[in-house]
């Protein structure tokens, strides 16, 4: 069945050219003049993605967004904006209202069908994962340890998914999963809870599924408005991972990892024992592999400037407890292998 795209558009001429380059690639395209006329549509009509104008005379592409959002037969459509307008503060409205991405006009049309492709293909996935988790919380009681090393292959492909979708974190929920799981060891923790803690740190970033490319890969420094949807991603990772019913500490990790233990972090603002121990040595394996990665802006950090950064955080950033043990097995690392390969 081929992908049925909606596009939203007062201008005839655009309907044209996106139908025409859609239609070319057997894609099935509805096309529609007003956000009115698009939520009367949609009463009786699913497409798999809305390419949707901003600027449209009577309900404009904000206001569209915020009444398909309102309804929950339209809620989970992804929505990508249409726009000729060229600065950050449309484009971050438009990410708050909830659009997946940005398309400039005039069209371009290998990018316009790489956007709609990359859309269509993130969605199939987070689909295709809850029903895999779906199906196989079903057969637990059957086969408990079958679905065991199931799911951590599922889990593992997850955050290889997630890690992809960053350029610059190649790798990065493995290895902050196995530093939790080391200083879970260190710390005392059963073996089924440092298995648990890896489960955790694997899943962490899950949240930035939701967080457009265009944020997450971005060379430059982020806008404010761009820093608070990239924000967002602890809660959106949370929302994801509450109803694995079968294990629901799962989501603790995804949520307060970027809590700060003087209170500082976010997304709740809580601190010191408030925040669950699982979320605590997170945060210190996180900050860890970031500072030990390479990012656009920067490549590895040498390793003492790293144990300065750690100490300095100790007590602040940090649950003192968890960075010692961190400050410990930097120490012990005389050859620095625990970095980015």
């Amino acid at each position: 069945m081929s992908d049925w795209i909606l596009v939203i558009d007062d201008d005839a001429a655009n309907l044209r050219i996106a139908s025409r380059i859609l239609s070319a690639e057997n894609m099935r395209v509805s096309c529609l003049k007003s956000g009115r006329n698009a939520i009367d549509f949609l009463q009786n009509n699913r497409p798999d993605l809305i390419l949707l104008d901003i600027h449209m005379p009577g309900m404009d592409g904000f206001e569209t967004c915020a009444a398909l959002r309102e309804n929950e037969k339209t809620a989970d459509i992804p929505v990508i904006f249409l726009t000729a307008d060229d600065d950050s503060e449309t484009e971050a409205r438009g990410l708050k209202a909830g659009a997946m991405d940005f398309l400039k006009k005039p069209f371009v049309p290998e990018v316009l069908l790489l956007r709609v492709r990359h859309t269509l293909d993130l969605i199939r996935l987070q689909t295709d994962l809850s029903h895999e988790v779906e199906k196989k919380t079903q057969e637990v009681m059957a086969q408990h340890e079958k679905l065991e090393r199931i799911s951590m292959q599922i889990v593992t492909s997850l955050s290889g998914a997630i890690d992809a979708k960053d350029t610059y974190t190649n790798g990065h929920s493995t290895r902050v999963a196995e530093y939790s799981r080391k200083i879970a060891e260190r710390a005392g923790f059963s073996e089924k809870e440092q298995n648990d803690i890896y489960m955790m740190g694997l899943l962490h970033d899950v949240g930035k599924i939701g967080v457009p490319d265009a944020i997450i890969n971005k060379p430059a420094k982020l806008t404010g408005e761009e820093y608070a949807v990239i924000k967002q991603h602890p809660v959106m990772g949370a929302d994801i991972l509450k109803n694995i019913t079968e294990f629901p500490k799962l989501a603790t990790g995804a949520r307060w990892h970027h809590e700060r233990y003087d209170g500082g972090g976010y997304p709740d603002g809580i601190s010191g024992e408030t925040i669950p121990v699982e979320a605590r040595i997170i945060a210190v394996a996180d900050a860890y592999d970031a500072m030990s990665s390479r990012r656009s802006y920067r490549d590895v950090l040498p390793q003492e400037k790293i144990r300065e950064e750690m100490l300095r955080g100790k007590g602040s950033q940090f649950d003192p407890r968890f960075a010692e043990m961190m400050l410990s097995m930097i120490d012990e690392d005389t050859d620095y292998q625990m970095r980015e390969k």
